[in-house]
């Protein structure tokens, strides 16, 4: 790949920020305590802090998998009907650790509140079955991929993209 300039490079990590901001579900890769890989989606929603927050349900595998063993890798990626090329979709991918955000606790109430005004009434009913549960997910390390012989690692903690 060639060297990019400054310019391009900031162009770049806004298409990074802009990839994820313009996404509401995550694709969630996890694995259980046996290493059997899986692979779901969720709902999100991503604090200023760089955290992102999903609340699922034990009934499905991945819940039972976090519970478990607490890693997990997201994805977010350019809609296929928008590539121009479906071999090098931008796409943004994350490795994450993962904490559960116990019921009745300030920090449970505040990000439910926020997954309500952004998904609306159908959190509240979530909230009633015992069976969800909230799970921060905190970035490691990270991968954007803008096209062929553009993949970038991502800086975690300043949220951007590392030269």
């Amino acid at each position: 790949m060639s060297e990019i300039n400054q310019q391009e490079f900031d162009e770049l990590t806004n298409r990074y920020r802009k990839l994820i901001a313009s996404q509401k579900i995550l694709l969630l890769s996890t694995a259980s305590t046996d290493g059997v890989p899986n692979i779901s989606y969720a709902p999100f929603v991503h604090d200023d802090t760089g955290l992102y927050y999903i609340y699922v349900s034990e009934l499905a595998s991945h819940t039972v998998d976090l519970l478990n063993n607490p890693k997990a890798s997201i994805m977010f990626i350019f809609p296929e009907s928008e590539s121009h090329n479906l071999f090098a979709r931008e796409r943004a991918v994350l490795n994450c650790s993962v904490k559960e955000i116990i019921r009745n606790t300030e920090a449970y109430t505040q990000r439910i509140q926020a997954l309500q005004e952004r998904f609306g009434k159908v959190v509240s009913v979530l909230c009633t079955l015992p069976d969800f549960h909230l799970f921060e997910l905190r970035q490691e390390s990270g991968r954007y991929v803008a096209g062929f012989g553009q993949a970038f690692a991502i800086d975690v903690d300043n949220d951007c993209l590392k030269r």
